[in-house]
């Protein structure tokens, strides 16, 4: 910013002053050159201080102004834009909008499970279902490119439903697992 503003002396001391007087007399000295320096903005304005990136001030008048109060979404997407927060955004309204992108049908019997490097991790809630989602696969990448956009899914892996486990809990034991249970 190169604007006209007189460089500020350094203020020299009177000479034999010492102690509290030489404190007033600095503090007085500097108060007289504030106040020049203000009196002196007053009377020449500087031109283009609405583009400077001061606050503007007084009445913004009819037409739309950067002061105006601004539409949530258009402020969200802004800060989207600007923060490159794009991709983030984009795969997480595909596990939030879901049912929207597959059909209710679809999601009514699978869901997304994660997304990393492009590859969504989706289950089914049965075989036959996990073996119907394969043969939709190609379309539904299609549909998800269509909603959230090309490049956030390139493949999908479906699985079926996870099996009981029964190395679960603090206490188990190596070997073939619970024998007396199923005959």
């Amino acid at each position: 910013m190169s604007h006209d503003r007189p460089v500020p002396e350094p203020l020299e001391p009177p000479a034999g002053v010492q102690g509290p007087e030489l404190a007033r007399a600095v503090l007085d000295a500097a108060k007289a050159r504030r106040d020049a320096a203000r009196a002196q903005r007053r009377t020449s304005p500087r031109p283009g201080a609405a583009e400077s990136g001061r606050r503007l001030r007084g009445y913004s008048g009819p037409g739309p102004d950067p002061r105006d109060p601004q539409l949530l979404g258009t402020m969200l997407n802004r800060l989207v834009q600007t923060r490159g927060w794009q991709r983030p955004t984009a795969e997480a309204s595909l596990f939030g909008a879901w049912e929207k992108i597959v059909g209710a049908d679809v999601a009514a019997h699978s869901r997304p499970v994660k997304l990393e490097n492009g590859e969504l991790t989706v289950e089914a809630e049965s075989t036959a279902w996990a073996t119907q989602l394969r043969l939709l696969a190609a379309g539904l990448i299609k549909r998800i490119a269509g909603e959230v956009g090309h490049g956030v899914v390139k493949k999908l892996h479906i699985h079926g439903p996870a099996a009981p486990s029964w190395s679960k809990g603090p206490r188990r034991v190596r070997g073939r697992g619970p024998r007396d249970t199923y005959g």
